[in-house]
């Protein structure tokens, strides 16, 4: 059998595996992707990230369209179930395939399809959907085949009434209710979603408080906005047994609650994409989740072999995970990376409203003594926010008495993902240049969001002089 030999193969076409092949074509080596689905963008482009954010844009439109005082008399024509929106979002995960395949065609990256596992340290065997295999060679690789939701033995995920955020994306038909067990990211923002769909849904969460690694005023606005839209939320909940009936599902908790619904969403973890890869048999440790233990460089102990993005642990963003991957294309192209990967990065949560956060909160500040003040931008007073409607929601500064350096930002509301990119690139600033003054000092376009940041600062040097 003869072997195609590349410099580099990357397993898997996730934002991962895109950024590491991008980066290593660019540096003019050999390189190919190993997908094991017929279509490249992985699990973000098909099952998470992108059609779950178009759906959700989708139904924040229709929520508009419903609240505008313009369209009243039209409100009760409008009937569009959950399938439905599901189809609009087809069709901008058909425009990020093409866009990709464009991308592998201009930069010569071949691309496999198949399941790839390793046969030693240098060789892969690829099983290809028709049941044919080969195998190819390369002198590194790059894994980044992403995470799957975490299915615990005891629930029957083979049953039509119980799903996990991949299978919800199939769902036929606009459920009457939903449990969603596990109010994480992925928890709170479909529990948002359903809401909005008029759909009774309970949030079971398993900790005191939703979102507890973000800023305690944000997801007190969270739960209460949640709330206000019809969830119910049971905090410090744990299950104990699914039971799957022909008319629902239970969800029994060991505080002894029962909550019966047409269908349940299990949001409860996930598990990196490993098994079945022969990674272990050629010495690259696993860890219980199922993700590959890197150092500093995401390389494996296998020195040729790296892992970038979810399978590669914390902190499973997008955005996160196409950065590691041009880092690790760094490392092997260059033996180095002349930038680093930032340690504080921006988190988008895209409930209605969105929530986006950078940097410490008032309760980290306030366990490590930092003497910090608030500055705060409330959207209802904002004019851009009240042209649009938009008025829920808020734009948060934390920064130090003394120096001004900017130390936290946090954002509640309409756009809030978009918002906080304006923050982030005055907090990275070296020195002095990282100061709340900037915002005091700098004219904004009037009426926008953005100035939210001058509201914001003025309010927090108020409570100073």
């Amino acid at each position: 059998m003869t072997q195609k030999h590349y410099d580099t193969l990357v397993i898997g076409s996730g934002p991962g595996g895109e950024g590491a092949a991008m980066k290593l074509t660019k540096s003019g080596q050999k390189i190919a992707i190993v997908e094991k689905h017929d279509k490249v963008g992985g699990g973000c482009t098909h099952w998470g990230t992108i059609p779950s954010k178009a759906l959700r844009h989708n139904i924040s439109m229709m929520v508009d369209y419903k609240r505008n005082p313009l369209f009243q008399h039209t409100v009760e024509q409008v009937n569009v179930d959950y399938p439905r929106m599901l189809r609009v979002a087809d069709s901008v995960i058909q425009e990020q395939v093409s866009t990709r395949y464009r991308y592998y065609s201009r930069n010569n990256v071949d691309i496999f399809y198949g399941i790839a596992t390793f046969v030693d340290e240098h060789t892969l065997n690829i099983l290809h959907f028709d049941g044919s295999a080969e195998r190819v060679t390369a002198d590194h690789f790059v894994i980044a085949t992403g995470s799957s939701p975490y299915h615990p033995e005891d629930v029957d995920f083979s049953h039509p009434r119980v799903h996990d955020s991949d299978t919800i994306l199939s769902l036929k038909h606009t459920p009457k209710s939903l449990t969603v067990y596990g109010a994480g990211v992925i928890g709170c923002e479909y529990a948002s979603i359903f809401c909005n769909l008029d759909v009774k849904v309970n949030l079971v969460d398993t900790r005191d408080r939703l979102l507890s690694f973000l800023d305690d005023e944000i997801t007190d606005a969270l739960s209460y906005h949640l709330r206000n839209q019809g969830v119910v939320i049971r905090n410090n909940e744990e299950y104990t047994r699914v039971e799957a009936l022909d008319d629902g599902v239970v969800l029994h908790c060991k505080s002894g609650k029962k909550f019966k619904t047409d269908i349940l969403l299990w949001a409860n973890g996930r598990s990196g994409n490993t098994s079945g890869m022969g990674l272990e048999e050629i010495g690259v440790r696993i860890n219980h989740r199922g993700q590959i233990e890197v150092n500093e460089k995401y390389q494996t102990d296998q020195a040729h072999i790296f892992a970038a993005g979810d399978v590669a642990g914390p902190p499973g963003l997008a955005s996160a995970s196409y950065d590691q991957g041009r880092f690790v294309g760094a490392q092997i192209s260059a033996g180095k990376c002349d930038w680093s990967l930032i340690e504080q990065f921006p988190t988008g949560i895209y409930t209605n409203p969105e929530i986006s956060s950078l940097g410490k909160s008032e309760r980290e500040l306030t366990e490590q003594q930092v003497p910090y003040e608030v500055g705060h931008a409330m959207f209802k007073s904002i004019a851009r926010a009240q042209i649009t409607g938009h008025t829920v929601g808020m734009l948060k500064i934390l920064f130090h008495r003394e120096t001004f350096e900017i130390l936290g930002i946090h954002c509640f509301g309409e756009t809030a993902a978009e918002i906080i990119h304006i923050g982030q690139a005055i907090m990275s600033q070296k020195g002095s240049a990282n100061s709340l003054l900037y915002f005091t000092e700098t004219t904004f376009n009037y009426p926008t969001m953005a100035e939210a940041y001058r509201v914001a600062a003025l309010n927090g040097l108020n409570r100073i002089f």
